[in-house]
């Protein structure tokens, strides 16, 4: 007769281990070209391995919720919910999504997955979720991502400045997303693209006197030139990781 294994049984993907303190985040991370989602300790730490799914062709709030509520049922568990959106975000309501589709202006996103899910929810500007997830909470930091478009997130003291989007701002003859989101990346190439990144580096640092830059998204991956050395590239997953950390503001 064979002994049984005293070894715990390892737990499966897409569910939290059942011995993980409470609460539990599910942190979702949408972008435009996919939407990601993982379960997280209080501290933080990854419970689950990451799930992604593409974004949908034509990402009406509709199409974007079917997805969510898939990667939900991959991922029970949890007791709230943190959503990082790539667009304008106030008090949970979507005011503009400009890489996904017109439909988002004034959605009530953050009260529409409370009603779905029954759990809290906090949703918040994608490169805001990111900078939780990145920032050391010294001085002045910003996080500029660099995808479909350009976001941007601004922190002093570790504390978020809300409403930031540098991205449109005019710069040069056009906006920073104009040059350095993926249109500007496939218009002039990755030669010039990265003279203009290194253009749009230097002239930040002029306009906030940041004490250090963080740099996130897929096109980080495209820089061909030494980064001084406080600008560092953050990893996509930092855009998952902050999910807990937006808890730990008290309103957003």
């Amino acid at each position: 007769m064979k002994a049984q294994s005293s070894a715990a049984p390892a737990p499966q993907a897409g569910v939290a281990s059942r011995t993980a303190q409470s609460p539990v985040t599910l942190s979702i991370d949408i972008g435009g070209s996919g939407i990601k989602a993982m379960l997280l300790s209080p501290a933080g730490k990854p419970l689950t391995e990451r799930e992604r799914v593409t974004t949908p062709a034509i990402p009406t709030p509709r199409a974007v919720l079917r997805v969510l509520d898939q990667l939900r049922s991959r991922l029970p568990g949890f007791d709230r919910v943190s959503v990082g959106f790539p667009g304008v975000v106030k008090h949970g309501v979507t005011y503009a999504a400009f890489n996904l589709h017109p439909a988002w202006a004034n959605f009530p996103l953050q009260r529409e997955l409370e009603k779905r899910w029954r759990q809290p929810v906090r949703v918040a500007n994608d490169a805001a979720v990111q900078g939780y997830g990145a920032v050391k909470g010294k001085g002045v930091e910003l996080l500029i991502t660099l995808g479909t478009g350009m976001g941007t997130a601004l922190f002093t003291g570790g504390r978020l400045c809300p409403g930031l989007e540098l991205g449109h701002h005019p710069w040069r003859r056009k906006t920073y997303e104009d040059y350095l989101g993926r249109r500007g990346l496939d218009k002039y190439g990755k030669k010039h693209w990265n003279r203009l990144l290194q253009a749009a580096i230097a002239q930040t640092a002029a306009t906030f006197n940041w004490d250090h830059l963080y740099l996130g998204g897929g096109n980080t991956k495209k820089i061909a030139f030494k980064l001084p050395p406080n600008v560092s590239i953050v990893s996509n997953e930092e855009g998952i990781l902050g999910g807990v950390a937006l808890w730990r503001e008290q309103s957003t």
